[in-house]
């Protein structure tokens, strides 16, 4: 997953190559799951401090286009 201006990195010295945030260990599927389980960005993002609201709102943002653009 590549998003623009790298939000969301692979290394494969980081979790094995799982997309993460940025400068963290924190995968991006971690902010999946919370909202998926009913939680809140805010609750997420108090958990995960690392991660901030603009780059999770971001990720989250070119998910959704990725995803509509491949329904259009």
């Amino acid at each position: 997953m590549s998003l623009s201006n790298h939000i969301i990195v692979r290394d494969p010295d980081v979790l094995g190559g799982t997309p993460v945030f940025r400068g963290t260990r924190v995968p991006f599927q971690a902010l999946l799951d919370y909202l998926e389980g009913g939680q809140t960005l805010d609750e997420f993002l108090d958990d995960f401090p690392t991660v901030t609201r603009e780059a999770a709102v971001h990720a989250l943002e070119h998910a959704k286009s990725l995803v509509v653009g491949q329904l259009g």
